[in-house]
């Protein structure tokens, strides 16, 4: 019998869907928790069943002090995800310092803590790897999730329970309305092509062509399905990449969002080519603002992940998005 489940930062995109999943499930003694600030988020739970809704601000102390009962696992989503804050208190404050809190709640209980990290604490780096010479962090986020991956790493011999984190690289997938400019590229591709009737491209830039720069572009199902698949495997502790392990080019995101449509729409398919002459795909310039501070190639190595047993198949860009895009244009209809 399931005990009761703690998912922060739940109603976001990753904590949402982690609800949704768990419903599936049948598991509804659910503490959700969350900043709704901003309302909009709210949405992402208003078809989920939980048994309870606990303001941030309000969670963790009340934690501590043993507040919410025996708790099984705690899903960890809540954090300032923009990688444009440059408030570094903020930020160490919602990402480290809540992360600790929930860490020592974990050890002193026997909790399960699977929590998000993420593949920016790579940020320069060429090489994708779970290890110390590979993390260069561009930005005060990227170091905050670094900062309590190494308290996690530090512990490991002696934790007394299952503690897993994650490091996302470029998810996309449904309930990520509410993230504005921090929404997937699939997301803003589809939103382009329905209102304008084409999908904008960064142009060429550094060694990539138009369009080709690659990213390792990951279906927030599978993600979810790695999630229950450590909650299912109490024995795997560690930090572990979660993307694909393949990078995929901005320009099989687009081919796929427009051609999707125009399958739904009854139309042929067309080609890159034909798609960039009709202005279909459009390229502009390459901001000068990001030249310098831009990631032209992410591809998670899944060998560590890989090794706990997990077998869990990731979509490519074309299937993936090809049922996201689906989605997005029943409730754009709608």
């Amino acid at each position: 019998m399931t005990k009761r489940i703690i998912v922060t930062g739940a109603a976001g995109f990753i904590g949402s869907n982690i609800i949704r999943a768990l419903n599936v499930r049948g598991i509804t003694d659910i503490i959700a928790v969350d900043n709704l600030t901003h309302g909009d988020k709210a949405l992402n739970l208003a078809d989920l069943s939980i048994a309870d809704y606990i303001d941030k601000h309000d969670f963790y102390d009340a934690l501590l002090s043993g507040h919410y009962g025996q708790i099984e696992a705690i899903f960890h989503e809540g954090a300032c995800s923009s990688t444009t804050e440059q408030d570094g208190r903020y930020m160490m404050a919602n990402n480290f310092e809540t992360s600790k809190k929930v860490l020592a709640y974990s050890q002193k209980t026997g909790a399960r803590l699977l929590y998000a990290s993420s593949a920016a604490t790579y940020g320069a780096s060429s090489t994708f790897r779970e290890e110390p010479a590979y993390e260069k962090p561009l930005n005060v986020y990227g170091y905050s999730k670094l900062l309590f991956d190494q308290v996690v790493r530090r512990n490991l011999p002696d934790l007394k329970t299952q503690v897993a984190g994650f490091r996302y690289f470029n998810v996309y997938g449904c309930r990520e309305q509410h993230k504005g400019s921090m929404a997937s590229v699939a997301f803003h591709n589809f939103n382009q092509f329905m209102t304008n009737g084409s999908v904008k491209l960064f142009g060429e830039y550094g060694d990539c062509a138009a369009g080709e720069q690659k990213r390792d572009f990951i279906f927030i199902n599978d993600l979810i399905n790695v999630k229950l698949w450590f909650f299912d495997h109490p024995e795997h502790s560690g930090v572990f990449n979660l993307g694909t392990g393949k990078a995929q080019p901005f320009n099989d995101i687009a081919s796929t969002v427009v051609n999707t449509v125009r399958e739904i729409k009854g139309l042929p398919s067309l080609s890159l080519e034909q798609m960039v002459k009709e202005n279909f795909i459009e390229y502009i310039t390459f901001p000068e603002k990001l030249r310098g501070k831009y990631q032209c190639f992410t591809e998670a190595d899944m060998s560590q992940l890989r090794h706990t047993g997990c077998d869990i198949v990731f979509s490519d860009v074309t299937h993936g998005v090809n049922q996201y895009v689906n989605e997005l244009y029943t409730r754009y209809q709608s």
